[in-house]
Order: C-alpha cells, then sequence, then structure tokens
C-alpha cells in the first residue's frame, strides 16, 4: 500500500490556511487588511468611477450619512464595499505583496532601510 501521509500532511496545511483565511473576520463585510492599508496609503493613486445607480437605492443619501457619522471618506466606503463583494464573489485585485515591494521604491532618495517607503515615512 503506497505511503500517503505525505498527502496527509499536505492536506492538513492547505486545511490550516484556509482556517485561517476565514479566521480573518467573522463579519463578510468587513474590509479585508490589505484593501485598507492600500485605503489608507499615503501615496495611494485614487481614480474616478462612474455608474448609473438606481435611486432608489438611495445610495448617495447613505454615503454622505455614513460619511457624517463616522467620518469615512465617500471614496473609501464605496472602494470598501465594492472591494468586499467583488472578493466574496472570486474576484480579488491583483495588489503586489509587501515582501516584494520592500525595497523596490524607483526613486532616489528612497532607501532599502526605510523599507520602500518614500523618505522613511510611512
Amino acid at each position: 500500500m503506497p505511503d500517503l501521509s505525505r498527502h496527509a500532511r499536505q492536506l492538513r496545511e492547505l486545511a490550516d490556511a484556509l482556517d485561517a483565511q476565514s479566521d480573518l473576520t467573522d463579519d463578510p463585510l468587513a474590509p479585508h487588511p490589505d484593501t485598507l492599508e492600500v485605503i489608507n496609503g499615503s501615496h495611494t493613486s485614487r481614480g474616478q468611477i462612474n455608474y448609473a445607480v438606481p435611486d432608489a437605492l438611495q445610495l448617495q443619501r447613505r454615503i454622505r450619512r455614513y460619511h457624517a457619522d463616522h467620518g469615512v471618506q465617500h471614496g473609501d466606503i464605496v472602494a470598501i464595499a465594492l472591494d468586499a463583494f467583488l472578493r466574496a464573489k472570486g474576484y480579488p485585485p491583483d495588489l503586489p505583496s509587501t515582501k516584494a515591494e520592500a525595497g523596490s521604491c524607483p526613486f532616489p532618495w528612497c532607501s532599502r532601510s526605510s523599507g520602500g517607503r518614500v523618505g522613511g515615512v510611512g
């Protein structure tokens, strides 16, 4: 009989990795940590997104109200909501890993000791 212990170990490792992913939060609408890192980044470039949505959903009014209650910027509210929806549907962003970014700043004022952050700030 073939030795299946290697396969069993790989399956346990895979199950542990899946458990760790599901342990990130119990709230499916909670922002992903990578999303928060991008949103809170001081040098995050931003683009405009315009789509016609049903007026009956009162999305603009609800976004303004959420902003007033929680202080989260309008664009961040939209980004967090769309990112959570798209991740849940199996469409995560192709974000560079933080390990790959370290030391990858293309500007001369960046240094390896700053972890790739501009001027060592961040």
